[in-house]
């Protein structure tokens, strides 16, 4: 029976929709399968890194001794080894290394023994510099640490550079602050002969700030100098703070002292630094020779410079001071490197007391100081200089100098615009110019030394522009009054030897002084000449000013192993022609030459004989009476005796004979062979470019075995 409350429903109606549902879940909107990888893959290594950290911070990361030994032996292919706590983690980011008794052996070359030894060593490490190569180390305390650092023998492999290839140079991380105690550091270098001891004093910190300067001290020695130095980082505090650090450094030698006072961006940070140099000392060469580079001896010198390095570049600008009494101004770099250390260099001077300019061609200070440069060898007085090159430093460095000097005091030495451009090549010296004004003339020059070989070869070639003769010996007492004529000159040799004495005593080639048309004071022309009869007759006249004409003249000498023959000396003057005949030597600096004037006209009262030059450079003498004008007066005297007092004269009379030249081969400088006279005739009167002092140019046995006594020193 049907429920009656049940409601009556139509039997063709159509069925209530069922109630609406939620869409099933895979439905939804899903991201893409490679990105929910990616996010689990680097939530992962972050979960990784996070449990990574947390186990270093937590742990200290003790547990890694071990394998840091192990990685740091197979990296550096050094013995590495911690002998008590060790500590590797972050902290947050930054690394925290902490290691007790770490020791860090040396290579095998260098015959064991630690590179790097501390009793305790704490860095706070800027992690990402090092990913960056920047190598920034922000806080380090390094209590009992000792530091060997050397080189090899030949300058290749080096104890901080972990491998067998070539040394690198010492490159430090920067270090922004630093902590230190009982620290030391040795350094060798075989090749610079340079050996220091470096102790770093105890730094103390109070809370943030260092309560005292960073004081440092040591000795060694630079070429077998000894040294001692003194330094302090003054501000420590500011450069704690990222600032920079007030640098006070004093280095003592003998006879030098180097104060070095700036400001460092780093405790180790050198580049770029704001530095100034206070040098001085009793001679210049005992500072460069530490560095193994060869300059001339001085007197007592103080330079003042700013200082700066730029890579491998030590930068002096600025540079000023003295050295004797004479002032420098100017530039300097040093550059270190690869084949040898690089000195490049343009000074100036406004005033160069000859004094000082003696060393450069190879006095001594003391020997220009008190003006005697000579000394004697063999009973013979020498003036050349004989210091020798030095050879060995010159394989130290290469060079390039630019000198210039506006003036040069000297009494008897009229000097000015001095201009030296030097360079140095694997040990090929060369000035190059080698110019200076003198008496309103220039001398050019260019010489080469070569001391790439055991025998050291110099290549002089030194030229004298048109130089007034008046204003040239005004300085050696000569009145310029009168005297208008000019020279000039050559001198081009070669030499073998390491100074200057040596070179020149094996040296050939030639020297020539030409003397163009113009007028010379009578009173020299005639006294040279021995002329009697003029001299007498002009001092009656009054006339002892009155200029004489040269034609032209040539004063030359060919120099062969040494020996310097007159080759020729001709003058030919309006009235005279004036012929020299010897030479002398470079050997031992002996002189034996011979002049003679021949009238042009008939003179009563010409000696006609020769006037002898002998003695040596230092010491010259001049023989007026010489053998054969003694002969002439005897043969005077004979004919005053058998005949009349009147024929005594004749024996002193010049009948005029002598042969005008022709000046072409004269300025051009020409050998005696190739003297012509006015007719185009061969001189028979010049000699043969030999040492001879005879007319005819031979040498007679005697005269021979005397110049081989003179020049040679053979007996």
């Amino acid at each position: 029976m049907a429920d009656r409350d049940s409601p009556i429903v139509a039997a063709d109606a159509a069925p209530a929709d069922p109630p609406e549902t939620a869409p099933p879940a895979e439905e939804k909107r899903r991201w893409p399968r490679p990105l929910v990888i990616a996010l689990r893959v680097v939530g992962g290594i972050l979960l990784a890194l996070f449990l990574a950290w947390a186990i270093l911070y937590v742990t200290k990361g003790r547990f890694l001794k071990g394998t840091f030994e192990r990685i740091a032996s197979s990296q550096t292919g050094r013995t590495v080894r911690v002998a008590g706590d060790f500590q590797f983690y972050f902290n947050p980011i930054n690394v925290k290394y902490v290691s007790e008794g770490l020791t860090v052996s040396n290579p095998a070359w260098a015959g064991g023994g630690d590179f790097f030894a501390a009793k305790r060593i704490e860095a706070n490490v800027a992690t990402f510099s090092f990913i960056w190569g920047e190598r920034r180390i922000n806080i380090l305390d390094l209590q009992g640490g000792t530091v060997d650092l050397r080189w090899d023998e030949a300058g290749r492999r080096n104890s901080w550079t972990f491998s067998e290839e070539k040394g690198e140079p010492l490159d430090l991380p920067l270090i922004r602050r630093a902590v230190v105690a009982g620290t030391r550091i040795r350094y060798r270098d075989p090749r610079l002969r340079l050996a220091a001891n470096i102790a770093v004093d105890t730094v103390e910190a109070r809370d943030d700030r260092l309560a005292n300067s960073i004081h440092f001290r040591g000795d060694g020695t630079a070429r077998g100098t000894p040294f001692t130095l003194w330094g302090a980082l003054l501000s420590p505090n500011a450069t704690v703070a990222g600032g920079h650090n007030q640098l006070a450094l004093r280095i003592n030698a003998v006879r030098t002292r180097a104060d070095i006072t700036g400001t460092l961006p780093g405790a180790t940070e050198i580049e770029g630094a704001d530095l100034h140099a206070d040098v001085r000392g009793a001679n210049l060469a005992d500072a460069f020779a530490v560095f193994g580079i060869a300059v001339p001896d001085t007197r007592s010198y103080r330079l003042r410079s700013a200082l700066t390095k730029q890579g491998a570049e030590w930068r002096f600008t600025g540079l000023r001071g003295r050295f004797g009494d004479s002032d420098l101004a100017g530039r300097m770099t040093v550059r270190i490197g690869e084949p040898r250390l690089f000195l490049d260099a343009d000074l100036t001077t406004r005033s160069l007391d000859i004094v000082d300019a003696g060393p450069f061609i190879g006095y001594s200070p003391s020997e220009s100081v008190s003006g005697n440069v000579t000394e004697r060898v063999g009973g013979t007085t020498r003036i050349l200089p004989d210091a020798p090159l030095r050879v060995e430093a010159l394989r130290n460095f290469d060079a390039r100098v630019s000198w210039k000097v506006a003036r040069v005091r000297a009494e008897q030495l009229p000097l000015s615009d001095v201009t030296l451009g030097l360079s140095l090549d694997d040990r090929l010296l060369k000035l190059s110019p080698f110019n200076f004004a003198m008496a309103r003339g220039t001398v050019s020059s260019d010489i080469t030394i070569n001391a790439r070989n055991p025998a050291v070869f110099t290549d002089y070639d030194i030229r004298l522009s048109p130089t007034p003769m008046g204003v040239l010996l005004r300085g050696l007492g000569v009145e310029e009054s009168g005297t208008t004529g000019t020279l000039s000159a050559r001198v081009k040799m070669t030499g073998t030897g390491d100074s200057v004495r040596k070179s020149l005593a094996a040296s050939n080639g030639r020297i020539a002084v030409v003397l163009p048309r113009g007028s010379f004071w009578t009173r020299n022309i005639q006294l040279s000449e021995l002329d009697i009869g003029t001299f007498v007759q002009k001092m009656f006249e009054g006339r002892l000013k009155e200029p004489v004409q040269i034609n032209c003249g040539l004063i030359a000498f060919s120099v062969r192993n040494g020996i310097a023959a007159a080759d020729p000396i001709l003058i030919d003057t309006q009235k005279n022609v004036m012929l020299g005949r010897g030479g002398f030597s470079f050997r031992n600096e002996s002189l034996d030459l011979a002049f003679r004037a021949d009238s042009k006209k008939f003179s009563l009262f010409a000696g006609q004989s020769p006037v002898g030059i002998g003695g040596s450079f230092a010491r010259p003498s001049i023989d007026v009476i010489s053998p054969e004008l003694l002969g002439r007066a005897g043969a005077g005297l004979g004919l005053g005796v058998v005949a009349t007092p009147i024929a005594s004269l004749l024996a002193f009379v010049d009948v005029g004979d002598a042969k005008s030249a022709d000046c072409g081969p004269v300025l051009a400088g020409a050998t005696a062979r190739a003297q012509r006279d006015t007719k185009g005739r061969p001189r028979d009167d010049v000699g043969k470019g030999t040492t001879a002092k005879s007319e005819d140019g031979s040498r007679s046995k005697g005269e021979r075995r005397e110049q081989r006594k003179k020049f040679l020193g053979i007996f």
